[in-house]
């Protein structure tokens, strides 16, 4: 009886220090852009999300440009031309924002359009296979797009003229439940912004 009557305070005690300290989650890892916040990776690996932990939560109509939060007007503003720039896709591994190698031509053609046109601007939407929660998923896909601004950033891009935006896994290219779809699903897609005349 004594017993119980020290356990049960340690034990309530106990649990209200795990619960009010919990685990710190987060990434280590951060690449500086010009003329903005950064872009952060993990610090398990370049660009893997480890398993377990959550990047930041970014919602469903998050719209970020140089890194901070912009309005949707800013793009509402602007004509949007989803086939000038649809073959120049950015496909990543599973689990990862870091760009492959082979896709960095296609960081050069998108790079090389907003150079030819300096008045427009770009929107990277990043998407993700179906696989892991919504909100890992719209984090992951926010990173992705954030992956390919940094990508533009270093071809000598003004990052403020690159929106990000994350789809997380609500827009899948391929609706197949196999890894040939999710291949085609864990993408970067490019829309080119005009502005209004």
């Amino acid at each position: 009886m004594i017993m119980n009557k020290m356990f049960y305070p340690l034990a309530l005690a106990l649990v209200a220090a795990l619960a009010t300290t919990g685990c710190k989650h987060g990434f280590t890892k951060v690449t500086p852009l010009p003329e903005g916040p950064s872009v952060v990776g993990p610090g398990t690996g370049p660009g893997l999300i480890p398993g377990g932990q959550m990047p930041t939560d970014t919602g469903p109509s998050t719209v970020q440009t140089g890194g901070g939060p912009t309005s949707e007007g800013d793009i509402n503003g602007m004509i949007p031309d989803r086939a000038a720039l649809a073959e120049q896709t950015v496909y990543f591994a599973f689990d990862s924002y870091v760009v492959k190698t082979k896709e960095h031509g296609k960081l050069v053609v998108v790079a090389e359009a907003l150079k030819s046109d300096p008045n427009a601007k770009l929107l990277v939407e990043g998407n993700c296979d179906e696989r892991g929660t919504e909100e890992y998923n719209r984090s992951l896909g926010e990173h992705r797009s954030l992956a390919a601004r940094e990508g533009l950033a270093k071809l000598g891009i003004d990052p403020m003229r690159v929106f990000t935006r994350s789809y997380g896994k609500d827009k899948p290219a391929d609706p197949g439940h196999d890894e040939s779809a999710w291949s085609k699903n864990r993408r970067d897609d490019f829309v080119l912004l005009h502005p209004k005349p």
